[in-house]
């Protein structure tokens, strides 16, 4: 019966991811003829979407529907006519149940070994390993001076997407807050489509889309990313705006752990201020941490 419900539910997100991605194609955007019959939808009509993928529109319908699962060769052509990126289309097969992996009868999570060995060793660039759900396994000191003090924040809500819609302080770390948002709930929104069953990956969704309108909205929009490199720009309370490159190394021992690293070109301001912010965290001893299970 679980299993059951749990396919019902995966394939009703598979039909609102659908639905919101020819929302956002026109038909000019796909080479289809421009008419002047009235739109009732925005976007791709179902039956656009069926011609192009050379489907029946039945066929179609009842996949937005959640009345039935696509083969591979039908999910490639529909990917293709949405026009997602790899991104979006591994998650359309995640959904599918192409590549779900149940997170239910997993054990908790411990910082690996070899990652904590890393983290210990960098003393001169913020790094912190996470896990499933953006659950915060270990950090080293720079890391807690550059973002927070992670060995304050009850472990239960250790967490870096709760941090980033629930702490003031995080909020207001991010020069651009709202695309380092729009980013995290994407990439927990591929997550979810990876673990569906994940109970409390659910009930960190709930909580913060009962928190924040934002969340609930980005959450809605179904849009999808994996994590990957990138720079920020931070509004540091002690050294002032730094802008840093974020690195994200996944261990190959546990693919639902990733370590971030915040580093900068040597020479350059951003990387004097480091420097700065390591002496100053060297002076208020802020602790890293030798790993949590979550």
């Amino acid at each position: 019966m679980l299993g059951s419900m749990t396919s019902n539910v995966t394939l009703n997100e598979l039909g609102e991811f659908l639905k919101k991605r020819r929302s956002k194609l026109s038909p000019r955007t796909v080479g289809l003829p421009s008419t002047t019959r009235p739109r009732r939808v925005a976007g791709l009509r179902r039956e656009e979407v069926a011609q192009l993928a050379s489907i029946s529109t039945d066929y179609y319908t009842r996949l937005e529907q959640g009345r039935m699962q696509a083969s591979a060769p039908v999910l490639d052509t529909i990917a293709r006519v949405l026009r997602l990126d790899d991104d979006e289309r591994g998650y359309l097969f995640q959904l599918a149940g192409r590549t779900t992996v149940r997170t239910r009868r997993r054990g908790a999570q411990k910082v690996q070994p070899q990652l904590q060995r890393v983290l210990e060793d960098l003393t001169s660039v913020p790094a912190m390993v996470q896990g499933r759900r953006g659950d915060i396994l270990a950090w080293n000191g720079l890391a807690a001076a550059l973002v927070t003090d992670f060995s304050g924040i009850p472990e239960k809500h250790r967490n870096y997407p709760r941090l980033l819609f629930t702490d003031p302080a995080v909020r207001r770390l991010y020069a651009d807050w709202e695309t380092a948002a729009q980013v995290t709930v994407a990439q927990l929104r591929m997550e979810a489509a990876k673990y569906p069953e994940d109970p409390r990956l659910i009930a960190l969704v709930g909580e913060l889309s009962m928190r924040d309108k934002q969340f609930a909205q980005w959450w809605g929009d179904h849009r999808v990313a994996a994590r990957t490199v990138g720079t920020k720009t931070l509004i540091h309370p002690v050294v002032g705006e730094v802008t840093l490159d974020c690195d994200t190394l996944t261990a190959s021992t546990d693919t639902d752990q990733y370590m971030t690293v915040w580093t900068a070109a040597p020479g350059s301001p951003a990387h004097d201020r480091l420097r700065i912010l390591a002496s100053w965290a060297a002076d208020q001893n802020l602790p890293a941490s030798s790993g949590w299970e979550a």
